[in-house]
């Protein structure tokens, strides 16, 4: 074949090969690769809360990149009561657990996370806490998947 029998078949193949390999493809202008989706853990935390008082449990995100629920499972007697329940950062001590604002929220016990959101590696800490309504010690389990 002369060399003007070549680039129409050469021309033809790059034309090909590019409507073959967008074919099904999205043509916004950006491309994606999928990460592998975090491991999760899931901690289970058990305690009491006495009136006017509040307890709190630490645990560890080891990955970023996934979704952190958190929800209070059981609280009780009654089941119908309402507690606090908010994620912040231990102290160095490990004794207390400071939820920033706007990071707690009144719950009732569920099986749907009532906290819900993303948290970078690091160790953070999960308060139960009575809102005013306790008229005796309350026992609660709250649950944590996360990365």
């Amino acid at each position: 074949m002369g060399d003007h029998m070549r680039r129409p078949l050469i021309a033809a193949c790059v034309v090909l090969a590019s409507v073959a390999l967008s074919a099904g493809c999205d043509n916004s202008g950006s491309s994606t690769v999928a990460s592998p989706a975090p491991i999760l853990s899931t901690a289970t935390f058990s305690g009491t809360v006495d009136p006017g008082g509040k307890a709190s449990n630490s645990f560890t995100v080891g990955q970023s990149g996934g979704e952190v629920d958190i929800t209070l499972t059981a609280a009780g007697p009654p089941a119908t009561i309402f507690m606090g329940l908010g994620v912040g950062t231990p102290s160095t001590d490990g004794t207390t657990c400071t939820v920033p604002n706007g990071q707690s929220v009144n719950a009732q016990a569920g099986t749907t996370p009532q906290l819900v959101g993303t948290a970078a590696p690091g160790t953070y800490c999960v308060s139960v806490f009575d809102i005013g309504n306790q008229t005796a010690t309350i026992s609660y389990t709250v649950t944590v998947a996360h990365p």
